[in-house]
Formats: structure tokens, sequence, C-alpha cells
């Protein structure tokens, strides 16, 4: 047992906690999890606890099935809106094989591999979030309905904007987790919500999204509230977005940024299936700020990557396609081993298109490379991708 296995040991008993949820994600994002009473901590962390792959989407067929959750325990986080009896603890976990082995296709592992290349390469990475999300009124049932919980518009404040209270509840808790939120307001759509996370390194950024998700869901279910993440809940309206904002330092000291963005914008179409992931997310795309083409540019939000005005002399990049239903494990490993690409293979990043994208004319727009128009176009051009097959296990391509 490693001091960090006992700290936890320690703090369950100490803190009164008596439910231990164990985290895991399926192939597509979707959060998974086992409770465990305290006195079965202990053996979580020597032994795993099983449960049945062939049930999770992509895991496993009947045979052979079972899988083991073991625990991390520098990923314990406490659920705040869970202490009235007792304190809720959750860690994500990674997943073998009965006997020991890695389970190749947890997505979580995927991820760490492409954060290992990335150091032995001498890169440090860093990952910033920008989530959006719809809120709307719920029924007497509690069931969600159409009805936006307000009227307000970008950057409104209250008594417009009636989601104030709720974002700051969200913050509010997040902080108690120990995940730091730098910013929020109210978007464009009615009762259309951004919040902003700090750069961490690429695996916490991933499970601080992951934790997020949960958080404003919870805080919104208590007031009364469904938090809607999905890429274009009103027609007509603002999609959701997730923007990635992503810094990339060597530790040789080259600026290595440029290639890195050309290896993502190469790989762009074939990584859109899993940026991109539902058919909703297709009505969002060529339309109020989300991207058509594969192109870039500083500060130009009609742009496939943004360059944002530099603070404190910090080089980054905003990838501005993905929403909010992607997996972030399997997103970010992408991205970084695209970039990856780009550096080992020293491609040049091409010129910065300065036109606004939706209004350009075909003079311009012919000459870029355009986004799939639909999921199936998407799935066939990552089925068809020996870059997605080199990064992602055989369950993960889609089949056409």
């Amino acid at each position: 047992m490693t001091a960090s296995e006992k700290e936890i040991m320690e703090y369950v008993e100490q803190e009164d906690v008596r439910f231990i949820r164990l985290v895991f994600c399926d192939i597509h994002g979707n959060q998974k999890n086992i409770a465990i009473m305290p006195d079965e901590l202990p053996r979580a962390f020597s032994e795993g606890i099983a449960f049945d792959a062939s049930a999770i989407d992509g895991f496993s067929g009947g045979v052979g099935s079972d899988l083991f959750l073991f625990p991390i325990p520098t990923t314990m986080s406490v659920l705040p809106w869970r202490s009235i009896n007792g304190k809720v603890i959750r860690m994500f976990c990674n997943i073998k094989h009965s006997d020991g082995t890695q389970f190749e296709s947890d997505p979580r592992y995927i991820l760490k591999r492409a954060v290992e290349k990335a150091k032995e390469m001498g890169l440090t990475l860093l990952f910033g979030t920008e989530f959006e999300f719809y809120l709307f009124k719920t029924d007497d049932k509690g069931e969600p309905t159409s009805e936006p919980f307000d009227r307000a518009g970008y950057m409104d404040v209250a008594p417009e904007d009636r989601g104030e209270n709720v974002r700051r509840e969200i913050c509010l808790t997040l902080t108690e987790m120990g995940i730091r939120p730098e910013s929020s307001h109210h978007e464009e759509g009615p009762s259309q919500n951004e919040i902003d996370f700090r750069y961490s390194e690429a695996m916490a950024a991933a499970e601080n999204a992951l934790n997020f998700i949960t958080v404003v869901k919870a805080v919104a279910s208590r007031n009364g509230l469904y938090a809607d993440f999905s890429p274009k809940p009103i027609p007509g309206e603002s999609g959701n977005g997730l923007h990635i904002n992503i810094s990339v330092s060597s530790k040789d000291g080259n600026d290595c940024m440029d290639s890195f963005m050309a290896g993502i914008m190469a790989h762009a179409n074939e990584m859109t299936a899993f940026l991109n992931p539902v058919e909703g997310s297709y009505a969002r795309l060529g339309e109020k700020k989300a991207p058509k083409y594969v192109a870039w540019a500083p500060e130009n939000r009609t742009q496939f990557i943004r360059i944002p005005a530099a603070r404190n002399g910090v080089r980054r990049f905003e990838l501005r396609s993905p929403d909010p239903m992607l997996s972030p494990y399997i997103a970010f490993a992408l991205l970084i081993r695209a970039g990856i690409d780009g550096i080992e293979k020293k491609m040049v990043l091409p010129e910065p298109v300065n036109e606004d994208l939706y209004t350009a004319g075909t003079e311009v727009t012919d000459k870029l490379v355009r986004l799939p128009e639909n999921l199936d176009t998407a799935k066939r051009l990552a089925a068809e991708s020996d870059f997605i097959k080199s990064v992602l296990p055989k369950g993960y391509i889609p089949e056409m």
C-alpha cells in the first residue's frame, strides 16, 4: 500500500465517509461508476473491484468479460452535495484484466499513453476548456421541458440573467472539490451559460471536465432545472461548444506550436467523429461562431483554430470545433497525437485566413478544406484513417 493509499484510508475513517464511488468511462465518454462501502476500500486498492465489461459499450463480448477497477488515490474528490449523512467521495480508476494486465481500451489509458509520448519528446502541454450548456425548466415530474430558464443574452446580468445564482453554485461546488473555474457568464442563447477553466495538464483537464459535467447536472437538478450539453438544443439559436485551449512548449526551447497546430489541422477531418460525436453536432458547425472550414487566424472566431490575444507573453491556440458530447480522454489523446505527428513530420502551418468565413466569397472558401457535413461522413473518414487506427483500439473505430 502506497502512502497516498494510506492517506485515503485515513481520510475515509476520520471524515465519516460512507460511500466511495469508483468512476470510469465507456468508449463514448459516458461516465459509469460502482459504489463501495468503506470496508471494501483496501480490497479495491489491492485486488480491484470486478465488473461485467460485456454490459459496457465497446469494452468486451461475453467471453472473458470480467474487468477490474483500481481506484487512483490522487484523483480523490469529495462530492459536496452528498454530505448530509456522512461524506461521499469519488475516485477515477484504472481498468485491468483479471491477470493484472492493463485493459488497452480503457479511455484513460489511451490518454495516459499519449501524455507519456509527449513527455518523452520533451513537450509540456497544458489544456484549458470552455464549456457551454443550456438550462431548461422541468415539469412537475422533474422531466426536462423545452422552455429555457431565461431569455437573457450574451453577458447579461440579473434579473434578466436568471442563471447567475446557478453558475455561482456550480463554481463554488467545483472549488470545494479542488477544481478552479476561471470565469463564468451568460452566453448568447436563451438560458445558455459558459464556464471556463484554468490551464492544467491533459489528464487533470480531462477529469476536471468529467467532474464538471457531474456537478452542473447535479446543481441544475437541485434547482429544479435540467442542464443540456447537446450541441444544438434549440434550432436557430447558438449551439453548445467545448472550446479547447492548448499551450505547447519544448524543453529544448524550440517553438513547436506551429507544427503542433499543423498536425491537428492535417488530421482534423479524421478526428471529427470523436470531437463532434452525435448527429446534432453537425447542425451546430458552420454558424454562430462554430467553424465550417479547417483554417486558422489570430483573434478570429469564425475559424477552426483561433490564436487569442496574448496575455503576459503566453502563447496558446483555441480549437473551436469540438462540442461537449465528446469524450475528454479520447479527444485530448487524439489532439496530442496529431500535434506530435505534426512536430515529427515538421509540418508547415498554412497561411492564416484573415476573413470572416461566414461571409467570405467562394474565391476564399473554395480553397479551404471543409469539415464533415454529417456524422456518417465523419465516421467514414475516421474508419479509413491510418492515423486513427494508430491511436485507438479497434472497438473505437466506426464500422462502415
